[in-house]
């Protein structure tokens, strides 16, 4: 996304923060990064800290209301002229969408995710390991946010990453490892963890950032997932389909053995599907040096099969199941990159989702 020119972004913070000099003691005016809704800016504070400034675009809030008010109302028309388009839940995954952009506007409500995040850490003893940014809450509102900057290198640059560390699988055994017991343990889970949000640090520990987008599993969904992933470890692919029954909505009796075996075909698929060799170099030492990577539409596509599959077979699956899925799709290719080798199934190493369930407290979804 095109970024906002510097007087419009230092207009916002000092409407919602004061004068920049009161804070800061520097501002780059080149954008780090700059998406839709907002974009984030390198400072450094008058007490010294490095920090980034993540600034909302002005009227995005009123923008994305229309555009969001558009979908949902298309989508109740499409459901109205097309009942079989009411099988798929149109209108209410239109809804879900527009609740959870919403939530991402109000940078306060991030600021929590983030300290959240931070205490399940602390709680977890893996500070040592895995960290999140501290957020400055005196020079945060629901439109500015400041936090600490990590410095890092992307999940899927395993070069940069093998020279930070000569144990890459373990540095993702415990991203997913984190991940999974946040799921079992917290009552959101972050459901963002593209490469761009999930950091190899300078010092090696695993980064989580930007917290806008959380998903938050329902008893329901939480028990069918921890079947599913028994039955998946197992390679029981009926054993899927059960789970996924017990997790969905239908109208009709489902066809276990058909669903059971369409399961297998999109998990076949799934397992042809390897990183590419995005670009190849020479260092100046004269090493050759290669960048893995892999298309995020790929793992979009990889969802969309999972969900024709279930709706194909008379089922309606709840939103949450969707982001769970997206977020096993990335953590999936991460492994391919780092840890080719690894067999999640038997590693003694790994978290299963919904070990020590009776433990888990969950907010139940109605």
């Amino acid at each position: 996304t095109e970024p906002l020119e510097w007087n419009i972004i230092q207009s916002i913070i000092e409407k919602e923060l004061g004068p920049i000099g009161d804070n800061f003691s520097f501002i780059d005016r080149t954008p780090l990064a700059s998406a839709s809704i907002a974009q984030v800016h390198v400072a450094k504070l008058r007490t010294g800290e490095e920090v980034v400034i993540k600034v909302q675009k002005p009227q995005i809030d009123d923008l994305l209301k229309a555009d969001l008010n558009f979908i949902y109302i298309a989508s109740r028309v499409l459901e109205f002229l097309q009942p079989d388009f009411e099988r798929t839940s149109l209108s209410a995954v239109a809804g879900d969408v527009k609740s959870s952009m919403l939530e991402e506007l109000d940078f306060e409500k991030e600021a929590n995710n983030i300290e959240e995040f931070r205490q399940f850490l602390r709680e977890q003893e893996l500070r040592e390991l895995v960290t999140a940014p501290r957020v400055y809450e005196e020079m945060t509102t629901k439109k500015v946010l400041t936090m600490e900057r990590l410095r890092g290198v992307s999940m899927v640059d395993a070069e940069s990453i093998r020279s930070i560390t000569n144990d890459p699988e373990s540095l993702i055994v415990t991203a997913l490892n984190t991940w999974t017991s946040s799921v079992m343990n917290m009552p959101w889970f972050h459901a963002d963890v593209h490469s761009g949000n999930l950091l190899v640090l300078e010092d090696g520990r695993v980064g989580f950032i930007d917290f806008g987008m959380v998903g938050r599993v329902g008893e329901k969904t939480f028990k069918a997932v921890s079947e599913l992933s028994s039955s998946m470890a197992m390679n029981d692919y009926e054993g899927m389909a059960k789970a996924m029954c017990n997790m969905g909505a239908t109208d009709a009796d489902v066809d276990v053995k058909k669903f059971g075996r369409d399961i297998e075909q999109v998990m076949v698929d799934m397992s042809k599907v390897s990183p590419d060799v995005a670009a190849v170099g020479v260092s100046n030492d004269g090493t050759v040096q290669a960048a893995i990577s892999f298309d995020e539409e790929e793992v979009t596509n990889m969802l969309l099969k999972v969900v024709a599959v279930t709706e194909d077979n008379g089922l309606k699956l709840p939103r949450e199941f969707g982001l769970l899925v997206k977020q096993s799709l990335y953590f999936d290719r991460y492994l391919k990159i780092l840890a080719p080798g690894l067999d999640v199934a038997s590693d003694s190493r790994m978290i299963a989702l919904g070990s020590g369930t009776e433990a888990k407290e969950v907010e139940v979804i109605v």
